[in-house]
């Protein structure tokens, strides 16, 4: 009998999941939608109908043992998505519970971010590291901070909201309830709003004006500012400029030996690698200059919270003593 695990990657529109062996390979993946459910009630149902149709679709020579979770707001020691602001469903979900009771097995929540950091370290280009940070650039701005080989939660199970340290303290609003958290600038929907200012800013032609706000994505941009268009390129100046500073100031906190930069908006490669890195390094302590890389992660055809979320169970089976190291 083959031990597996279910690695689960909670979003805003879409939740993505994954069976994971020992050896971190997704022997099947597949999503479904989240944002189609109004009570989380009948997003729980279909969670269970999904995974049991996975599982059972493997046969009978392998055992679910655990199911990882990342979430936006997961909270690690109590198993719970707490006040998330990109799901319908608020206040505290007790998705831990929720999903242990019909499959019986271990339920393991954490940040969704915190997921990838973990996927990066025990699949990907950090392994081997012991300090390093996890920077997602999706929807919103998540991270990862992983010191000593360990992934830091915090007393209250969700450190390492760098999304929401402040770039402007009257800048743009942010669906967490402040005014100019970092994800609002660096962030798939943080280049668009970039994007707008930048066209009421300059008088040159660009190929981004007459595109709505709600149909312009970060590939549209991605693709004007390779073709040389003046605004999409300002636009990625402007927010490696922003990611830069701040991660300047991250550096000082934990000495990380490389930042890693997953998701949507880093696979843009240079238009916003070349700009961080240098408003980092001009921006960094000196003790600290050209000590701390900046990289894409290892993980990027792969799902790394997928994978992460996944590696959280064999941590803690393995801790439990359920299953060798």
């Amino acid at each position: 009998m083959k031990d597996i695990t279910i690695g689960v990657d909670i979003g805003g529109t879409n939740t993505k999941y994954g069976i994971v062996d020992r050896q971190g390979n997704v022997l099947f993946h597949d999503s479904i939608s989240t944002k189609q459910f109004d009570e989380v009630t009948d997003y729980i149902k279909a969670l269970e109908d999904a995974f049991r149709a996975a599982v059972k679709n493997m046969g009978d020579d392998y055992q679910l043992v655990g199911i990882g979770i990342g979430a936006a707001n997961g909270n690690y020691y109590k198993g719970t998505i707490e006040h998330a602001t990109n799901l319908k469903w608020k206040g505290i979900i007790p998705l831990s519970d929720m999903l242990h009771k019909p499959f019986g097995v271990p339920v393991l929540v954490t940040n969704d971010a915190n997921a990838a950091a973990v996927g990066e370290m025990v699949y990907g280009a950090a392994k081997g590291m012991k300090d390093f940070v996890v920077i997602t650039l999706g929807t919103g701005l998540g991270s990862g901070f992983v010191c000593n080989g360990q992934l830091i939660n915090g007393k209250h199970g969700i450190a390492g909201e760098l999304g929401h340290t402040t770039v402007n303290y009257a800048g743009r609003y942010c669906n967490c309830g402040k005014r100019g958290c970092l994800e609002t600038y660096v962030s798939a929907t943080g280049i668009r709003r970039s994007v707008y200012k930048l066209l009421a800013d300059h008088l040159e032609p660009s190929e981004l004006r007459g595109i709505s706000f709600d149909n312009l994505n970060t590939e549209m941009i991605t693709h004007a500012a390779i073709r040389g268009d003046v605004v999409a390129r300002a636009a990625f100046e402007y927010t490696g400029r922003i990611l830069g500073t701040k991660l300047a100031e991250t550096v000082v906190h934990t000495d990380p030996e490389a930042i890693f930069l997953f998701g949507g908006l880093s696979l843009a490669g240079d238009l916003i690698f070349k700009p961080t890195i240098k408003h980092m390094e001009a921006n960094l302590m000196p003790l600290f200059r050209g000590k701390v890389k900046i990289l894409p992660s290892g993980l990027q055809n792969q799902s790394a919270p997928i994978l992460g979320a996944s590696s959280l169970v064999w941590n803690h089976l393995e801790e439990k003593g359920a299953i060798p190291a």
